[in-house]
């Protein structure tokens, strides 16, 4: 299991805005992503090095946002004012979080706007609306990867996240995750606040923190 992806929510009426920000501030323009049709979302992504890459997600104005737990998670965020969502974490067997978590996965899928339509299989977003320290996990069924996208000399150096490590590696057991081969995670404490605090990239001109 690795970092796969860092999403960061905001409303539609705000997301052309925060992905010139961000992309401004990493000096690297995102790429239309799509929609995925069964959440009521859309997205757009940036590539990064290492099979990873960053994702601006905006609510439709669509049943779907309401009804699936992506869609509301992505709403809860935007109306609180926006920010970084979650942490997802690709596996390559979902059925071994599906036994700790006893319960399956989800069907995802994202239509492109040059028509190719990706495909995964996701659980743990119902942990991350009720905690928002909490990744959810990804298995990819689609040959191709958003971080295929483009090339890019810009990494996930350091998350800086609101939460117990001990009790995400006891619930996940992500052990193999938090390694010297994937990014640091700074743990603060859970009593302040929950969730993502802010990111800090590796680029080609130093590093820039993101909150």
């Amino acid at each position: 299991m690795h970092l796969d992806h860092i999403s960061y929510a905001t409303s539609h009426d705000n997301i052309v805005d925060v992905i010139q920000r961000i992309g401004s501030q990493l000096g690297a323009s995102f790429i239309d992503g799509g929609i995925h049709p069964q959440f009521g979302t859309r997205n757009f992504v940036l590539p990064l090095k290492n099979s990873r890459y960053i994702e601006v997600v905006c609510p439709l104005d669509h049943p779907a946002s309401d009804k699936y737990p992506f869609g509301q998670l992505v709403t809860k965020k935007a109306e609180a004012g926006g920010g970084w969502l979650s942490w997802v974490v690709a596996v390559d067997d979902v059925s071994k979080i599906e036994s700790k978590l006893d319960r399956k996965a989800v069907d995802g899928h994202r239509k492109k706007p040059d028509g190719k339509d990706l495909h995964w299989k996701q659980i743990g977003v119902l942990d991350t609306l009720e905690e928002a320290s909490n990744p959810f996990f990804i298995q990819w069924s689609s040959d191709f990867h958003p971080s295929s996208e483009r090339d890019s000399d810009i990494d996930v150096s350091s998350i800086e996240i609101y939460g117990d490590s001990n009790l995400l590696q006891a619930k996940y057991g992500l052990n193999g995750l938090l390694s010297k081969d994937e990014p640091t995670f700074t743990w603060l404490d859970p009593a302040l606040d929950s969730g993502i605090e802010a990111v800090v990239f590796k680029t080609s001109n130093g590093d820039v923190r993101i909150d």
